[in-house]
């Protein structure tokens, strides 16, 4: 085995920092990430990221990973914090609990290799919507909470799977940590890293637990009650109406959410959903108690070294039949005032929000309005983009932007405000990030929107509607209900191709 860096390199990083990569090549072109993801799953709590390039092209990387250096579940009064070996402490969750996780990284001093990608390791998992009150007091929390899940859950995982998927290179790839105060111990974490390799790429030897199936479509695709009556939904429209009238917001998005019984494996979902709705950030996290899938269309936002950026999508059309029909369907998108203004809505948020961590003067909108097409819509997108100030981090960053406006509205507290009010549930993971925070200070995270939470063999689907001036109460209740069966389809198909 080739195994990078040597031995003697290795030594010679340890003056650099205490959290230095080591990895393996191998060639990719027999294995997939969901194959490899199928093989090291059992180590949960686990993860794959994949991401479909405008539902049609595969971008280049694919991340994957289980068994992490520790598991953060962060209640609202306390947080355990589960270590590999099993072993759990129990902290008080401090008034704003990212900093448990900004601190915990703050204690790696990663060692910069070449040839690596944005990501290699870190902290990966989400934020759920619930985290707004610990940053914003003014919005007031739901007292009902049926979900039980975290406020924040991040695995610190220092072993990564990268397929990149432009070279068919499949890296195994370990950080070892080391003190770096003797040169035995930078040996032992040195062959640490290198059994850890060594047992991983025996795991991928490993025949595949799951078999090909043929694809069909689902017998039917059965919406359940929601938490919302129809009637409840609807009068609840109208107070955000009047609310609008009033001036206090220009826009509110209200949601339910939908459960049903669930049986199937979450990897059976996620395999479904990919070939339901290829989107640009495709997720499965795994954990003993819960399961998170996902197929999100739109970034909350990303830190590239110093680079910030934010995709504001808003404005939708179903796809057409034909390349005619999809750029007169282009056309009406772009004449629609009612979608123009809401994206704009969007743009100016999404400057604000990135402008309070920015350097003065560097935050700019890119491809203003132009249109995506994925796999059975097209969208209006924008890009914002600036350069993050010396004094802010990726977790000011994220701070400054959520929940994003996609899922809020405008003006985002006092939208918060009324949401609160009105559905008087937590979301949970809905309306939250999911993503990373990898050892080098790099941030991308998608917004939980077409997302499912697995929990108690229930599973959970949660959709909104943008609720401004002149919307009609029955059309917004059924825009939740026919977005919620974007997922349901790929539920139902999951239980017929795989149903136990």
């Amino acid at each position: 085995m080739k195994i990078n860096p040597s031995r003697s390199e290795f030594d010679a990083l340890t003056i650099q920092g205490n959290t230095i990569p080591v990895y393996l090549d191998l060639t990719a072109d027999c294995e997939t990430p969901l194959g490899a993801y199928s093989k090291i799953r059992q180590e949960a709590p686990s993860f794959l990221f994949e991401s479909i390039v405008g539902g049609e092209r595969i971008s280049r990387f694919s991340y994957l990973g289980s068994n992490p250096r520790k598991v953060y579940r962060v209640l609202e009064s306390e947080t355990t914090i589960t270590h590999r070996a099993g072993e759990t402490e129990t902290v008080p969750t401090p008034t704003d609990p990212l900093k448990l996780i900004e601190s915990e990284m703050a204690s790696y001093q990663p060692v910069q290799m070449p040839d690596m990608p944005h990501f290699s390791g870190g902290a990966v998992g989400f934020v759920g919507h619930e985290f707004i009150h610990t940053i914003e007091p003014t919005v007031p929390k739901p007292s009902e909470n049926p979900l039980q899940v975290p406020i924040l859950y991040y695995m610190i995982t220092d072993s990564v799977l990268i397929f990149d998927h432009v070279r068919q290179i499949l890296r195994i790839c370990v950080h070892a940590h080391t003190s770096g105060e003797t040169e035995s111990d930078s040996g032992e974490a040195y062959d640490q890293a290198v059994a850890e390799i060594e047992r991983i790429y025996g795991l991928l030897e490993r025949q595949r637990p799951f078999t090909q199936r043929p694809i069909g479509e689902p017998k039917e695709i059965s919406v359940p009650k929601g938490n919302f009556t129809k009637e409840r939904f609807e009068v609840a429209v109208d107070k955000v109406k009047d609310y609008v009238r009033s001036g206090d917001v220009i826009q509110a998005v209200l949601s339910q959410r939908f459960a049903k019984e669930f049986e199937p494996n979450p990897v059976d979902l996620y395999r479904a959903l990919r070939t339901v709705n290829p989107s640009p950030y495709m997720f499965l996290m795994e954990d003993p108690d819960f399961a998170v899938v996902g197929a999100s269309p739109e970034v909350h936002v990303r830190l590239t070294g110093d680079q910030v950026e934010i995709r504001p999508i808003a404005g939708t059309r179903h796809r057409g039949r034909t390349e005619s029909e999809d750029l007169t369907l282009e056309q009406d998108l772009l004449a629609d005032e009612k979608e123009k203004a809401e994206h704009l809505m969007l743009v100016d948020l999404a400057r604000n929000d990135i402008g309070r961590v920015c350097q003065y003067g560097t935050v700019e909108v890119f491809d203003f309005m132009t249109i995506e097409r994925y796999s059975h819509v097209m969208h209006i997108v924008s890009q914002v983009v600036g350069t993050i100030r010396p004094d802010q981090n990726a977790y000011d960053l994220l701070r400054a932007t959520f929940p994003a406006g996609t899922l809020s509205g405008a003006p985002k507290v006092r939208a918060l405000q009324i949401i609160s009010e009105l559905e008087q549930s937590q979301r949970g993971v809905y309306g939250g990030a999911i993503g990373y925070f990898g050892y080098g200070g790099n941030h991308d995270s998608a917004i939980g929107i077409r997302t499912a939470l697995i929990k108690d063999n229930k599973i959970y689907i949660q959709s909104g509607a943008g609720i401004v001036a002149d919307s009609i109460p029955e059309s917004e209740f059924m825009e939740t209900v026919n977005k919620a069966k974007g997922m349901l389809k790929a539920v139902a198909l999951a239980e017929d191709m795989f149903g136990r």
